[in-house]
């Protein structure tokens, strides 16, 4: 870490149906963060509409790299590295970005290094506001959850840029989980908020929905989960109940999620070494999940703040500049996939 060059970098992150741009320097402190959401667009869709998206992606681009070298009090000739998320993603949302992002390090003559938006979210473990204390960094060799919209994963990583993939989900993942729960149970998109929101009214215990533990694996499968509670609220209806306990139904579906993704990572930073836990992306944002890692004392436990938890353009700054430090660098056409065995 201590020979790595320093370099400012401006990133761009497009993968789904949030447009950002955010700027960094050396990897870790925060210049800026803009993000325009989508949010309110898609929820009448009930779940993100690639179409949409795309043309919502254009619209925003613009002005949302304006506004993130602004805030950093920064022009295009102060940026170092240029990078921007190349997958995984939606083709018609990534194809904004990239295209954003190559035409403005052929303009600057910049470098242009393309992350990958799963390596981002690890990443996003290492940033901090700059101008604030220093946090930090994670300890390697370290153990990270990754829990990000269609991916639920258990990596070792003992470098940077270097990692072991100890299982993933062979079905749902849990984020997944949580938004066809929701809609299983009527509640507003995006399902992950609204669960946890009325989680906070129920009862845990009141269903006892099942765990699969896939014993003898780090994998995961939240598919029986959801089916259950399916059959949990068919049956309900089928018994003329007119009014179904809602939040104990989707806390008691919150706690099982948990019991799995905890405990599976617990273990596997006891078998593997680990000296600390890094849980990161979307899910990490859920507030029960936070307060279930923070309580146990074991490992030090590195959880990005709220706003790095969804996706931006801060974590694909961060995965960026270590593979532009360790000379991993794109050429304008972008023919250079970064390495990333886990996808």
């Amino acid at each position: 870490m201590t020979d790595l060059k320093p370099a400012r970098v401006l990133a761009i992150e497009t993968s789904c149906d949030e447009t950002a741009a955010a700027v960094l320097e050396n990897g870790r402190a925060l210049l800026s963060s803009v993000v325009a959401s989508q949010m309110e667009i898609h929820a009448r869709y009930g779940g993100v509409f690639p179409e949409v998206a795309s043309r919502q992606h254009v619209l925003s681009i613009t002005p949302v790299v304006e506004q993130a070298l602004s805030q950093a009090h920064l022009t295009l000739n102060d940026i170092d590295v240029m990078a921007v998320t190349q997958g995984p993603g939606l083709a018609g949302s990534l194809v904004v970005g990239m295209n954003m992002a190559k035409g403005l390090a052929l303009g600057s003559r910049k470098p242009l290094v393309g992350a990958n938006h799963l390596e981002g979210h690890i990443y996003s473990g290492w940033i901090y506001n700059a101008g604030e204390s220093i946090p930090p960094e994670p300890q390697f060799p370290l153990m990270v959850l990754l829990v990000s919209g269609g991916h639920t994963e258990l990596n070792l990583m003992t470098d940077h840029l270097t990692y072991k993939r100890l299982g993933s989900t062979q079905d749902d993942a849990a984020g997944e989980a949580f938004d066809k729960v929701a809609r299983l149970l009527e509640l507003p998109y995006p399902g992950g908020p609204s669960i946890q929101k009325i989680s906070e009214e129920g009862d845990p215990h009141r269903f006892n929905f099942p765990r699969s533990w896939m014993d003898g694996t780090y994998n995961f499968s939240f598919s029986g989960l959801k089916t259950s509670v399916l059959y949990e609220v068919q049956d309900m209806k089928k018994k003329g109940k007119t009014t179904l306990p809602i939040a104990d139904m989707a806390a008691s579906f919150q706690q099982a999620v948990i019991d799995v993704l905890f405990k599976k990572t617990i273990q596997a930073a006891r078998e593997y070494g680990a000296k600390e836990i890094l849980v990161a992306g979307g899910v990490s944002a859920n507030r029960a999940l936070r307060q279930t890692f923070k309580a146990q004392t074991e490992f030090p436990v590195h959880i990005p703040p709220l706003s790095l938890c969804t996706d931006n353009a801060a974590m694909i700054a961060a995965a960026a500049y270590y593979r532009f430090a360790y000379g991993q660098v794109s050429d304008l056409g972008l023919d250079v996939r970064p390495t990333w065995p886990l996808s």
